[in-house]
């Protein structure tokens, strides 16, 4: 059994869905309504806590690596690995910043095609952009009129 970095990470996440849980404790209790508010983020922190227990467990039986073994790797070869960890998050953050002029469905959807191209390749773009609209209309459409919860608005498009 060895504690290393992923053991540190996992220590923090189980402390972090504790006290996340325990700041649950203070959601409001409405009188209406069938199911409490606060139901989904509990349900939510305990699958993280469940998995950050598990992430702990297989990272204390994880072989201890040596230092020697690491190979040492330019920004350049550094920046090629992780290229679409980089490519996600910053799609991701465009996606929020234009989430308030596009609005959920036509944001969601440009997301998720973009997304898929980015990730996938160009190849399959007619795929991409069908499993965009299916999947983000549809997620849209069940919000919207199914569950009757008040999805935003984009300034430009009023959709």
């Amino acid at each position: 059994m060895s504690f290393n970095r992923d053991s540190l990470v996992a220590l923090s996440l189980i402390l972090a869905s504790g006290s996340l849980m325990l700041a649950s404790l203070e959601i409001r209790e409405p009188d209406y309504g069938v199911l409490s508010p606060a139901a989904w983020p509990r349900l939510i922190l305990i699958i993280l806590g469940g998995l950050s227990v598990v992430y702990l467990l297989q990272s204390i039986r994880m072989p201890k690596k040596n230092k020697d073994d690491v190979p040492r790797k330019s920004i350049g070869e550094f920046i090629l690995y992780w290229r679409n960890v980089i490519a996600v998050f910053s799609i991701f953050a465009l996606y929020l910043i234009a989430l308030p002029y596009l609005g959920m469905l036509i944001g969601n959807i440009l997301f998720s095609f973009i997304l898929l191209t980015v990730l996938g390749g160009w190849r399959g773009i007619l795929m991409h952009l069908l499993v965009a609209l299916g999947a983000s209309g549809g997620m849209w459409l069940l919000f919207t009129f199914a569950l009757e919860v008040f999805l935003p608005r984009g300034s430009l498009t009023g959709l």
